[in-house]
């Protein structure tokens, strides 16, 4: 797990550092994140989504409750490749949903089922854990319920680097970028898909850990 962790921490880095530096590189049309975001909604015929600016940094998120791309301020008000690729990665998500891309199907089902094992199953483990030897079918209902975190994990893999392809696919054709700028949206996404390839890796190992824990008792 320390690897996991240090993975983790140096794949975040690598990220920050490549989203600073492409935020440094402008689009020459000028367009701001908000402004491609809306672009490719449109050109995907999507008029019932609204693009929304949000505080924070690397806070962009579709969410499709209620319908919005929201969007850092960072991204949301600059004109660089970095904000481009971000804003377009987000518009992947949505054309997903237009579309009814299956993994994104299965992730938004298993979103009230993941919400509801992460508010019990630290507390479940544990207690499967101190009582091992008298109630050791706990500790696999602790797992299930942690497996349900996994499987998340893992299904997030292909609906983000899909929402990616589409992004830069679409960036291509529409000439927001060329083939100077092209490489580099590639990169910033790729650091961005990076983090939830480590996630998973770190929630599989765990899972694999409990499993271990269990059988040897």
């Amino acid at each position: 797990m320390g690897l996991v962790m240090l993975a983790s921490f140096l794949v975040q880095q690598m990220l920050q550092s490549r989203f600073s530096k492409y935020s440094r590189v402008p689009l020459q049309n000028g367009m701001t994140g908000a402004d491609v975001a809306r672009k490719m909604l449109y050109d995907n015929g999507i008029r019932d989504v609204k693009v929304s600016c949000i505080p924070g940094a690397l806070t962009d998120h579709y969410n499709p409750q209620t319908r919005t791309v929201n969007l850092s301020e960072a991204v949301y008000n600059s004109s660089s490749v970095a904000a481009a690729a971000v804003a377009a990665h987000e518009c992947g998500h949505v054309v997903q949903h237009a579309n009814g891309y299956a993994p994104l199907r299965l992730r938004t089902a298993l979103v009230p089922v993941v919400s509801f094992a992460n508010n019990v199953v630290q507390w479940v483990l544990l207690a499967g854990v101190l009582l091992i030897n008298v109630f050791p079918a706990l500790l696999w209902i602790g797992i299930a319920l942690f497996a349900m975190s996994t499987l998340f994990s893992v299904v997030t893999l292909p609906v983000e680097v899909n929402a990616s392809s589409r992004a830069v696919n679409w960036l291509e054709a529409s000439g927001i970028v060329n083939y100077e700028t092209r490489p580099m949206a590639v990169d910033a996404l790729k650091w961005a898909a990076y983090t939830y390839v480590i996630a998973a890796i770190g929630s599989i190992a765990t899972l694999l850990y409990y499993i271990g824990l269990a059988r040897r008792d």
